[in-house]
């Protein structure tokens, strides 16, 4: 078997000794514990050295990719000519593939082969003869040197990192000048109070006190350099009846010296900013004509790189910045944020806030393929950006007009709506359903019961006439009942007309017995009398 083995130096090639010592992985590393025992594993066979740094760059960046270079392929090609039949030990198994698909030699990468190269780097020394340690750090040294210095050159993803630290500078420099402004007038404004009402503008307000100083100065003091003339009498009347308190020269020039640094710091943020349009321009110049340079700069910052932002869909692109308000949404399941970053482009600046939505999802969405056309497109125009940004445009124009065109047709005229009118149906309460209770039967009068007795009267003389009529026609009835009925009967008038003072019990129970022998089944009404009515 044999071992490639790369150095800072050059390419090793060790030829193994002992094979059945490999087999055991775990204590393999006791085999180079010392130079004596690690040459009766691994033997040098070959050694190329690189002629100087650049050789050994183009080497190492070629073993990084992955690619065979050419000094290696010469190498290889003549361990091939001598031993074709040996295994070649590969720390890459990348690598490998290459080389066995070129020169169709049999590579092998395993944790054993891990180990080995483990050892051969800890007896380095050892190994390779005629190769002092203090040159091989110093070429160890150099070679890390230049591999750092060209990819960081050479490395796409640090092209916009100027863009990325201007555009973080810029943000803190507007905080510092918002406090340092806002400190400045509220300082003099306790001496002139009325003139922070007058100039509205920070930096024309820090000029003009810059150049007066004191208040008594303004009636002798020519403004006209950095008001107008109208702004300039204002403030020339105000100074005179000012009601601010006195100070002191020393407070003056603190104040004096907080807007120098006031104008100094507002030029140096003039500077930076067209430094970052340059600069925008230079490197996503579709982007910067979609969003505008500040938001396309803060995209960019936000996701590291243009590489990186050229990586996320067009639904990330929208809600950029707003990672807090979504995860909130998500959390409490509400509605999820429409924009973040995007918001401030000036496109969705000038839509309503009905349309915002709709814009800002659209505008997402273009701006996602000029991103990736900037960072992964040869050409350098922005006519793929302009073209975007008038379609957004047109979208614009057509939600504010409201221009829901038909599909057919010429297609310029507009959809016709028919006009709402709202229908209200008059319903009335029906107050049935509020009371489950079940219905109570209105209480009949006094007449109504009379009538009902009648009735009853009427019915039992009719039943008997018809049974006198039946026993004359021949019909059979039994002779013992009847008897029995009419002696009854006569007990109970007899038993009446002595004892008129019954009870009412005594009453009720022959009414009763009365209806049931002449066939009525239901007692419908009872009517209580007095004794000395009843008969």
């Amino acid at each position: 078997m044999l071992v490639l083995f790369e150095t800072a130096a050059g390419y090793a090639v060790f030829k193994v000794l002992d094979e059945k010592k490999l087999q055991e992985v775990d204590s393999l590393w006791r085999e180079f514990e010392t130079p004596e025992k690690a040459n009766k594993i691994v033997k040098l066979k070959h050694f190329e050295k690189f002629q100087d740094t650049t050789e050994a760059l183009a080497a190492s960046t070629a073993l990084v990719e992955g690619k065979l270079s050419k000094n290696l392929k010469k190498i290889l090609k003549k361990i091939v000519a001598k031993d074709a039949h040996e295994q070649l030990a590969i720390a890459d198994a990348k690598l490998g593939g290459v080389i066995k698909d070129k020169l169709n030699l049999s590579c092998i990468h395993s944790p054993m082969v891990t180990e080995l190269m483990r050892g051969i780097r800890s007896q380095i020394e050892g190994l390779i003869t005629g190769l002092p340690s203090r040159e091989m750090a110093a070429m160890c040294l150099g070679l890390a040197h230049s591999l750092s210095r060209y990819k960081l050159k050479f490395s796409p993803d640090k092209v916009d990192t100027m863009i990325v630290q201007a555009i973080s500078l810029l943000d803190d420099l507007d905080k510092e000048l918002n406090n340092y402004i806002m400190r400045c007038r509220e300082w003099y404004g306790w001496h002139f109070p009325e003139l922070g009402k007058i100039i509205a503008d920070n930096l024309t307000y820090c000029k003009c006190v810059r150049k007066v100083g004191d208040r008594k100065n303004f009636s002798t003091c020519d403004l006209s350099e950095v008001l107008p003339e109208e702004i300039e009498e204002d403030v020339k009347a105000a100074a005179e009846i000012s009601m601010g308190t006195e100070v002191s020269e020393e407070d003056i020039n603190n104040i004096l010296h907080l807007c120098d640094q006031v104008i100094e710091i507002s030029e140096y943020r003039t500077q930076l900013y067209d430094y970052l349009k340059n600069r925008m321009m230079a490197i996503a110049p579709n982007l910067t004509v979609m969003v505008g340079e500040l938001v396309g700069a803060r995209l960019i910052a936000h996701a590291g790189s243009l590489l990186n932002l050229a990586k996320h869909p067009a639904s990330t692109v929208q809600i950029l910045g707003a990672e807090k308000a979504l995860f909130r949404a998500l959390k409490t399941k509400r509605d999820t944020p429409k924009f973040g970053l995007i918001y401030h482009a000036s496109l969705v600046g000038q839509t309503t806030a009905k349309n915002k939505g709709k814009i800002s999802r659209m505008l997402a969405a273009k701006t996602a393929l000029t991103i990736r056309y900037d960072a992964l497109g040869e050409d350098s125009s922005a006519e793929m950006g302009a073209e975007n940004r008038l379609k957004v445009e047109t979208r614009l124009r057509h939600l504010e007009e409201k221009g829901i065109r038909r599909i057919s047709g010429t297609g310029k005229a507009l959809a016709r709506a028919d006009k709402y009118q709202h229908r209200s149906e008059v319903k009335i309460y029906d107050p049935s359903g509020d009371s489950t209770l079940p219905a109570v039967p209105k209480k009949r009068k006094i007449e109504e019961v009379e009538e009902e007795e009648t009735e009853v009267k009427a019915r039992k003389v009719k039943t008997e006439i018809k049974e006198e009529a039946d026993v004359e026609e021949g019909e059979p009835v039994k002779k013992k009942k009847k008897k029995k009925e009419k002696k009854q009967r006569a007990e109970e008038e007899a038993a009446s007309a002595e004892e008129p003072s019954t009870s009412t019990a005594v009453e009720l129970r022959l009414m009763a017995t009365t209806l049931l022998k002449t066939g009525q089944g239901v007692l419908q009404s009872t009517r209580w009398y007095s004794l000395s009515n009843i008969p």
